[in-house]
C-alpha cells in the first residue's frame, strides 16, 4: 500500500489454446513405457479437433530414449499426420534431437526449447 492507494500486481497466466493439448513424456521413453505412452498420447490427440489440432510432447523431465521409444514418436506423429494435427516435442535434450536428425525425422515435428 503506498499513500492510501494500494497496488494491485496481478500475474497473468497464460492457458493454453483449446486446440493444444501437452503430454508429460516419461523419465525413460522406451520398450517399457511406450505403450502407455502412446495410449495416452492417442486420446489426447482423438480430443483434439481434427484438421487443427496440436499435441506438445514434453520431454523436458526425459532422460532417456530408446529406439522403442523412437518407434513411439513416430506412431504418435503418423497419426496425429492422418488427423491432421501436429506434434511438437518440448525441451527435447541434445541426445535426442541428434538422434532425429541421424534418423532423418527431425522435420516430423516441431521442436521447442524448455518449458514455455
Amino acid at each position: 500500500m503506498r499513500r492510501g492507494i494500494e497496488v494491485a500486481q496481478t500475474a497473468v497466466m497464460m492457458s493454453p489454446p483449446l486446440w493444444e493439448k501437452t503430454l508429460a513424456a516419461p523419465l525413460e521413453l522406451g520398450l517399457e513405457s511406450r505403450t502407455l505412452f502412446r495410449r495416452e498420447a492417442a486420446a489426447l490427440l482423438d480430443a483434439l479437433p481434427e484438421g487443427s489440432g496440436r499435441l506438445v510432447i514434453d520431454l523436458t523431465a526425459t532422460q532417456a530414449v530408446d529406439s522403442a521409444g523412437l518407434g513411439a514418436l513416430m506412431l504418435i506423429q503418423r497419426r496425429a499426420a492422418e488427423r491432421r494435427q501436429t506434434v511438437c516435442l518440448r525441451g527435447a535434450n541434445e541426445e535426442l534431437r541428434f538422434l532425429l536428425v541421424l534418423t532423418k525425422l527431425d522435420d516430423l515435428f516441431e521442436l521447442e526449447a524448455g518449458r514455455m
